[in-house]
Protein backbone atom coordinates (compact mmCIF):
# COMPACT_ATOMS: atom_id res chain seq x y z
CA UNK A 1 0.00 0.00 0.00
CA UNK A 2 1.26 3.25 -0.81
CA UNK A 3 1.00 5.76 2.13
CA UNK A 4 -0.28 9.33 1.25
CA UNK A 5 2.12 12.07 2.22
CA UNK A 6 -0.10 14.97 3.93
CA UNK A 7 0.03 18.61 2.61
CA UNK A 8 -1.50 20.55 -0.21
CA UNK A 9 -1.55 19.72 -4.00
CA UNK A 10 0.12 22.16 -6.51
CA UNK A 11 -3.47 22.53 -7.84
CA UNK A 12 -5.29 23.57 -4.62
CA UNK A 13 -2.72 25.62 -3.58
CA UNK A 14 -2.99 27.34 -7.02
CA UNK A 15 -6.76 27.67 -6.36
CA UNK A 16 -6.39 29.57 -3.11
CA UNK A 17 -4.35 32.00 -4.68
CA UNK A 18 -6.12 32.32 -7.67
CA UNK A 19 -9.27 33.52 -4.85
CA UNK A 20 -6.97 35.22 -3.00
CA UNK A 21 -6.60 37.29 -5.98
CA UNK A 22 -10.08 38.15 -7.30
CA UNK A 23 -10.85 39.07 -3.47
CA UNK A 24 -8.26 41.64 -3.41
CA UNK A 25 -9.04 42.90 -7.25
CA UNK A 26 -12.73 43.37 -5.75
CA UNK A 27 -11.86 44.82 -2.20
CA UNK A 28 -8.85 46.75 -2.83
CA UNK A 29 -10.16 49.38 -4.95
CA UNK A 30 -13.10 50.06 -2.41
CA UNK A 31 -10.83 50.50 0.27
CA UNK A 32 -8.93 53.37 -1.38
CA UNK A 33 -12.21 54.72 -2.48
CA UNK A 34 -13.37 54.66 0.85
CA UNK A 35 -10.05 56.24 2.29
CA UNK A 36 -10.24 59.35 -0.01
CA UNK A 37 -14.10 59.81 0.85
CA UNK A 38 -13.22 60.08 4.79
CA UNK A 39 -10.28 62.63 3.56
CA UNK A 40 -12.41 64.53 1.51
CA UNK A 41 -15.22 64.50 4.59
CA UNK A 42 -12.93 65.16 6.85
CA UNK A 43 -11.01 67.96 4.94
CA UNK A 44 -14.69 69.44 4.45
CA UNK A 45 -15.49 69.62 8.65
CA UNK A 46 -11.78 71.22 8.62
CA UNK A 47 -12.95 74.03 5.93
CA UNK A 48 -16.71 74.41 7.91
CA UNK A 49 -14.43 74.76 11.53
CA UNK A 50 -12.25 77.64 9.58
CA UNK A 51 -15.04 78.82 8.27
CA UNK A 52 -17.28 79.25 11.41
CA UNK A 53 -14.24 80.61 13.58
CA UNK A 54 -14.12 83.32 10.90
CA UNK A 55 -17.78 84.10 11.15
CA UNK A 56 -17.46 84.47 14.93
CA UNK A 57 -14.34 86.83 13.99
CA UNK A 58 -16.38 88.90 11.62
CA UNK A 59 -19.16 89.42 14.42
CA UNK A 60 -16.95 90.47 16.94
CA UNK A 61 -14.65 92.23 15.12
CA UNK A 62 -16.72 93.60 12.00
CA UNK A 63 -14.19 92.65 9.30
CA UNK A 64 -12.43 89.40 8.17
CA UNK A 65 -9.00 88.79 9.45
CA UNK A 66 -6.39 89.91 6.86
CA UNK A 67 -4.97 86.61 4.89
CA UNK A 68 -2.59 86.31 2.46
CA UNK A 69 -3.66 84.73 -0.80
CA UNK A 70 -0.88 81.48 -0.20
CA UNK A 71 -1.37 78.10 1.26
CA UNK A 72 -1.19 78.01 4.75
CA UNK A 73 1.77 76.71 6.39
CA UNK A 74 1.70 75.22 10.38
CA UNK A 75 2.49 78.00 12.94
CA UNK A 76 1.99 80.98 10.41
CA UNK A 77 1.27 84.12 12.02
CA UNK A 78 -2.36 84.66 10.46
CA UNK A 79 -3.28 81.62 12.35
CA UNK A 80 -3.58 83.39 15.51
CA UNK A 81 -5.91 85.49 14.39
CA UNK A 82 -8.60 82.16 14.98
CA UNK A 83 -6.77 80.17 17.59
CA UNK A 84 -7.42 79.89 20.19
CA UNK A 85 -10.34 81.80 21.28
CA UNK A 86 -12.08 81.32 17.77
CA UNK A 87 -11.18 77.80 16.81
CA UNK A 88 -9.12 75.85 19.70
CA UNK A 89 -6.49 74.37 16.93
CA UNK A 90 -6.74 75.88 13.85
CA UNK A 91 -6.40 73.07 11.14
CA UNK A 92 -3.36 74.47 8.38
CA UNK A 93 -3.36 71.80 6.01
CA UNK A 94 -6.12 69.14 4.49
CA UNK A 95 -6.02 65.70 4.69
CA UNK A 96 -3.92 65.50 1.47
CA UNK A 97 -1.03 67.78 3.36
CA UNK A 98 -1.98 70.64 1.26
CA UNK A 99 -2.22 74.21 3.18
CA UNK A 100 -5.62 75.71 3.05
CA UNK A 101 -6.16 78.90 0.99
CA UNK A 102 -7.74 81.91 3.04
CA UNK A 103 -9.16 84.57 1.60
CA UNK A 104 -10.28 88.05 2.96
CA UNK A 105 -11.96 90.97 2.25
CA UNK A 106 -12.00 91.84 -1.59
CA UNK A 107 -9.30 89.41 -1.90
CA UNK A 108 -12.14 86.70 -2.53
CA UNK A 109 -12.55 87.96 -5.99
CA UNK A 110 -9.17 86.83 -7.04
CA UNK A 111 -8.78 83.58 -5.55
CA UNK A 112 -7.05 80.95 -7.00
CA UNK A 113 -10.23 78.89 -7.89
CA UNK A 114 -12.19 78.29 -10.68
CA UNK A 115 -14.43 80.87 -9.20
CA UNK A 116 -16.33 84.24 -10.23
CA UNK A 117 -17.41 86.45 -8.21
CA UNK A 118 -19.14 89.89 -8.56
CA UNK A 119 -16.34 92.53 -6.72
CA UNK A 120 -19.43 94.87 -5.89
CA UNK A 121 -20.73 91.92 -3.24
CA UNK A 122 -17.91 91.32 -1.21
CA UNK A 123 -16.51 93.63 1.22
CA UNK A 124 -14.27 94.08 4.21
CA UNK A 125 -15.99 91.16 5.82
CA UNK A 126 -16.01 88.52 3.18
CA UNK A 127 -14.30 85.53 3.16
CA UNK A 128 -13.12 82.36 1.30
CA UNK A 129 -11.58 79.12 2.24
CA UNK A 130 -10.74 76.23 -0.15
CA UNK A 131 -8.80 73.46 0.04
CA UNK A 132 -7.04 71.76 -3.24
CA UNK A 133 -7.99 68.39 -3.14
CA UNK A 134 -5.83 64.93 -4.12
CA UNK A 135 -3.88 66.83 -6.24
CA UNK A 136 -2.57 70.01 -4.86
CA UNK A 137 -3.61 72.17 -7.72
CA UNK A 138 -6.03 74.12 -8.33
CA UNK A 139 -8.72 73.14 -10.51
CA UNK A 140 -8.20 69.93 -10.54
CA UNK A 141 -10.06 66.43 -10.87
CA UNK A 142 -13.13 67.87 -12.66
CA UNK A 143 -14.45 70.69 -14.68
CA UNK A 144 -16.26 72.44 -11.90
CA UNK A 145 -16.16 76.15 -11.31
CA UNK A 146 -18.52 78.73 -9.56
CA UNK A 147 -20.05 82.18 -10.75
CA UNK A 148 -22.51 84.02 -8.76
CA UNK A 149 -23.57 86.20 -11.59
CA UNK A 150 -25.86 83.57 -12.72
CA UNK A 151 -27.71 82.95 -10.18
CA UNK A 152 -27.55 78.78 -10.19
CA UNK A 153 -25.64 78.68 -6.88
CA UNK A 154 -25.36 74.85 -7.52
CA UNK A 155 -23.05 75.20 -10.41
CA UNK A 156 -19.89 73.62 -8.57
CA UNK A 157 -20.95 70.88 -7.57
CA UNK A 158 -20.21 67.80 -8.60
CA UNK A 159 -20.48 63.91 -8.25
CA UNK A 160 -18.00 62.16 -7.50
CA UNK A 161 -17.59 58.69 -9.97
CA UNK A 162 -14.24 58.38 -9.78
CA UNK A 163 -10.52 58.81 -8.31
CA UNK A 164 -10.10 61.98 -9.98
CA UNK A 165 -13.09 63.74 -8.85
CA UNK A 166 -10.87 64.12 -5.36
CA UNK A 167 -8.46 65.98 -7.15
CA UNK A 168 -11.42 68.79 -7.59
CA UNK A 169 -11.40 71.72 -5.38
CA UNK A 170 -13.66 72.71 -1.96
CA UNK A 171 -14.27 75.86 -1.53
CA UNK A 172 -16.30 77.62 0.89
CA UNK A 173 -17.72 81.13 0.45
CA UNK A 174 -19.27 82.68 3.94
CA UNK A 175 -20.09 79.27 5.46
CA UNK A 176 -21.79 78.32 2.17
CA UNK A 177 -20.72 75.79 0.00
CA UNK A 178 -19.86 76.73 -3.60
CA UNK A 179 -17.34 74.38 -5.14
CA UNK A 180 -18.38 70.71 -3.36
CA UNK A 181 -19.42 67.36 -3.80
CA UNK A 182 -23.01 66.67 -4.38
CA UNK A 183 -25.33 64.06 -2.73
CA UNK A 184 -27.20 61.96 -4.57
CA UNK A 185 -30.20 63.62 -4.50
CA UNK A 186 -28.42 67.05 -5.32
CA UNK A 187 -27.24 69.71 -3.24
CA UNK A 188 -23.73 69.89 -1.41
CA UNK A 189 -23.06 67.22 1.02
CA UNK A 190 -23.89 67.96 4.21
CA UNK A 191 -20.94 67.99 6.98
CA UNK A 192 -21.89 68.03 10.54
CA UNK A 193 -19.67 69.24 12.88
Amino acid sequence: MLKREKGFTLIELLIVVAIIGILAALLIPNAITAMQKAKQKSTMKAIMSISTALADYVTDHGSAPDAAPVPLTSGADWLSNLAPFYLKICPWADEWGNGFYIYTGSGVTSSTFAVTLVPENYGSDSFLVGSVGRDGAAGGGTDTSFSDAGGDLETGFYTVDSMDDFNADLVNLEGTWIIAPQTKGGGAVAVVE
